[in-house]
């Protein structure tokens, strides 16, 4: 993965640059058979799109306050292509809606390489990065990369768990904007048939550093729909419902 006084208004437009940081992490950054996901819900995983097929999704964020009080909106559509076996390309856009106009537009071109699967033990490892750049409204916007490593183990049964876990970097983050790296974490527990409770964490005091539990339930025609809830590491003024629908063409 954002005014009375003069302060006032400066602490409220860094609060939306950092939510909008924040968002761009938690959509680009989805594991069920119906749906290969990019990530669990923030975290990537170690899935990755079947060649020749697409993956289209449509994330939404929502901070329940009014936009004066810190409140923001986020919509982030995304796109993923899986161009060979183990590798899939992807796009996403995002738009924030809040307090302070001109919010900058990010987009973000994406990579993700499966270089290891073992279906007979449930193992996988992957990597990949993003970079983020703004598009519109540029001004006091970073650029910066998102590189990342993952490894997942899938336990034998119907309700079997998976377990994920690797490591993050932020090249070219600039100073200020918190540590460049952590630890990456994710759990997925099926609890009903065309249900799994999921959980994900990223480590770190940045716009990445977040943990979100909730549900991925499977619909049909190989779409998904997930309910969660990022709470943040530090503070709650960028803590968000997490929404988003995906579908596999």
């Amino acid at each position: 993965m954002w005014r009375q006084t003069t302060t006032m208004c400066k602490a409220k437009s860094i609060t939306g640059t950092i939510a909008l940081e924040v968002a761009v992490l938690l959509a680009l950054l989805n594991s069920q058979k119906a749906v290969a996901q990019s990530t669990l819900f923030n975290v990537p995983s170690t899935d990755v799109v079947a060649k020749k097929k697409v993956y289209l999704e449509f994330d939404f964020l929502s901070h329940f306050e009014s936009h004066d009080d810190g409140g923001f909106q986020v919509y982030v559509p995304r796109a993923v292509f899986g161009v060979a076996k183990g590798l899939e390309v992807g796009i996403n856009v995002s738009v924030l809606d809040a307090f302070a106009p001109d919010q900058p537009v990010y987009v973000s071109p994406n990579l993700k390489w499966q270089f290891y699967a073992n279906e007979e033990n449930g193992t996988a490892v992957s990597a990949g990065g993003l970079l983020y750049t703004p598009i519109a409204n540029r001004a006091g916007a970073d650029t910066y990369g998102f590189v990342y490593s993952v490894a997942s183990k899938k336990v034998k049964g119907t309700y079997g768990p998976r377990l994920t876990g690797g490591a993050y970097g932020l090249p070219g983050l600039a100073d200020g904007l918190g540590t460049q790296g952590g630890a990456i974490l994710g759990y997925e527990q099926p609890i009903a048939k065309k249900v799994t409770f999921v959980a994900d964490w990223f480590s770190g005091k940045n716009a990445f550093g977040y943990v979100t539990p909730g549900c991925s339930f499977t619909l049909p025609k190989s779409s998904l729909l997930n309910i969660g809830y990022s709470i943040g590491n530090q503070g709650r003024g960028n803590n968000a419902l997490f929404v988003y629908y995906g579908i596999t063409f």
